[in-house]
């Protein structure tokens, strides 16, 4: 090889580079950028094949990567986010949508003497991209402009490397060896190897067809070596799902083994069909030299045919994957944030959200409970509370942690906003479980010393004990809902507990003094009563964060103090709890003393 040999092989590799980082960095921040929508359509997902299929074939045609697709969509169904036949559909649907990808690139074969035309050359454009991209990169502050400008950037340095490639693999076609090497690949299962080997390597189907693409430019690839290799290079995207499957849940990955299986069966069907049209009709086209735009017809045709082949078989190949794929099937109930989605923020908090919302019932659960034992205590009711106490101290760490992982990744200012919230209510309600054992402490201390309260004690713990249950039940819709009109409610609550507490425990000291309390029975009151104040003080914060987040102020107390003192109707609404929540008048005749 001379020195000119040595150049075009350096500018092939410095394209490639190009290609795969301008790639990377657009997939990377248009998957930043459209998970916020991405949560809206989950959402809105219902289990038809058609949504999910939609869905699928959407957001990949956005992202411009079915296998970060499909890798979501094994976290999705890890996380119980989505189902697993949801998660075939949109699979799917991902196969199709990677196709844009080659049309896109597919641009770059244009030739033409019409300005207009050359104007749809992406080299006549993507300089325009890429200066826009910078400005928005150097001088935005925004996040989202700045996601938009890497996107620009991105999709520009991507079809640099493109006509990089191309231009010096153009020399090629005048050597033997190049020329005969995609001879070789016209037998269907080389071709078929070859694309399965490159695409399991860089781990992207639509950068493996690119390079395809740019290598037909030389001219030297038929489409007897080509369609093989495109048949391969979709068998070889599902490397990236399979590795992302590993440690997974049982669904999660019967997903990923669908997603083998569709694309295995529908190559192997096809390339079936492929050796018997080549052998019976020898046609004319399979000698001839592919173009890009002619590779990105074939890949389309792939993908549309073994959709369409399979579709209609997704049951069966979930029942198939079910079978196939050891484990237990309800291994999924196990608390599990899926370390795939932190890659994408705005669906790590969906899926965050959903876990703590779990973790906040559990938590007012172990309280009701708690409050319970005093009236109808039992070993069994006793037992639940610790363990809720226990689980909700697990989800605070797993929780935690990823919240914490997940703050280091690249987010926007709602995200980073929505993160700080989840990451200070978990806290709270993980501190409202320990209140919880508390409390049951001092029924089990009651009821173990033999100790009983006056009738008077009873009357107030029952109003005081609404009171809880309802501001707890309060704080649980508002966290679920992430309803402000709710969250402003806690605090007038909040503020009528504390005072009742005080009036309990001037009325405790006042029994006291009459003889009516022993001393014993004062002590446990008095921890129960704090206990119990602090949760409505818990249940404060948490309201607080959610309007803190609303309002983009993450200052909480001072949140707090300004509605109280600038909520035009916080007087009304404090005044209509204090009066839903007034103790009981003592009653004097018949208030019998505490038994020890």
């Amino acid at each position: 090889m001379g020195n000119m040999d040595i150049f075009n092989l350096l500018s092939l590799l410095g394209g490639l580079c190009l290609f795969l980082f301008g790639m990377n960095v657009m997939g990377q921040s248009l998957e930043r950028r459209a998970g916020n929508k991405l949560r809206t359509l989950l959402e809105k997902m219902t289990g038809s094949v058609m949504t999910g299929f939609l869905t699928g074939l959407g957001f990949t045609a956005v992202i411009q990567s079915s296998s970060a697709t499909t890798v979501m969509v094994v976290g999705f169904v890890n996380s119980g986010i989505m189902t697993l036949r949801q998660g075939i559909n949109v699979i799917m649907g991902a196969n199709v949508g990677t196709t844009i990808t080659s049309w896109l690139l597919s641009l770059g074969g244009i030739s033409s003497d019409n300005v207009f035309v050359r104007l749809l050359k992406p080299t006549s454009f993507t300089p325009v991209l890429a200066l826009i991209g910078i400005i928005f990169i150097m001088f935005c502050k925004d996040s989202r402009k700045k996601d938009v400008g890497t996107i620009l950037l991105g999709f520009a340095t991507l079809m640099f490397g493109m006509d990089a490639m191309s231009s010096s693999v153009s020399v090629l076609k005048d050597i033997p060896e190049f020329t005969n090497l995609f001879i070789m690949f016209e037998n269907p299962i080389l071709g078929l190897l070859a694309g399965f080997v490159l695409t399991a390597i860089i781990q992207s189907s639509s950068a493996s067809v690119g390079i395809l693409q740019a290598l037909a430019a030389t001219g030297a690839v038929t489409y007897g070596a080509a369609i093989p290799i495109i048949m391969g290079q979709n068998i070889g995207t599902c490397a990236t799902a399979m590795i992302s499957s590993v440690g997974a849940n049982k669904n999660a990955k019967c997903a990923a083994v669908v997603h083998l299986m569709f694309n295995v069966i529908g190559a192997t069907i096809q390339l079936v069909l492929l050796c018997i049209i080549k052998a019976a009709f020898a046609p004319a086209l399979l000698g001839e030299a592919a173009t890009m735009y002619g590779i990105a017809v074939v890949h389309t045709i792939f993908n549309v045919l073994c959709t369409a082949m399979l579709i209609p078989f997704g049951g069966q190949l979930e029942k198939l994957a079910v079978r196939l794929v050891p484990g237990d099937k309800d291994s999924q109930k196990t608390v599990e944030l899926d370390e795939r989605l932190l890659a994408t923020p705005s669906l790590a908090l969906q899926q965050s959200r959903s876990v703590a919302t779990e973790m906040a019932t559990i938590s007012v659960r172990a309280m009701h409970n708690a409050l319970l034992s005093f009236t109808e205590y039992t070993s069994e009711l006793a037992q639940s509370v610790r363990n809720d106490e226990d689980t909700c101290d697990r989800y605070e760490d797993i929780l935690g942690t990823y919240l914490v992982r997940l703050s280091a990744q690249k987010m926007g200012e709602p995200e980073t906003e929505e993160a700080t919230e989840l990451l200070k209510s978990i806290g709270d309600f993980e501190r409202i479980s320990d209140h919880a054992v508390n409390v049951l402490r001092s029924a089990e201390e009651l009821r173990d010393k033999k100790l009983t309260l006056s009738d008077n004690a009873r009357r107030e713990l029952e109003t005081f004990s609404r009171a809880i249950n309802d501001i707890l039940d309060l704080s649980l819709r508002a966290f679920e809902k992430n309803d402000i009109a709710l969250a402003s409610e806690i605090e007038p609550l909040e503020q009528v507990i504390d005072k009742l507490k005080e009036q309990m425990r001037t009325r405790h000291i006042l029994r006291m003094q009459q003889g009516n309390c022993s001393i014993e029975v004062g002590f446990v009151w008095s921890d129960m009563l704090t206990d119990l104040e602090r949760t409505s003080d818990h249940c404060s914060n948490v309201a607080g964060c959610i309007i803190d987040t609303a309002q983009h102020n993450l200052n909480l107390h001072e949140t707090l103090n300004l509605t109280k003192t600038k909520d035009a109707d916080f007087k009304e609404k404090y005044e209509r709890y204090a009066e839903i929540y007034r103790l009981p008048a003592p009653i004097e005749i018949g208030d019998s003393p505490a038994e020890a």
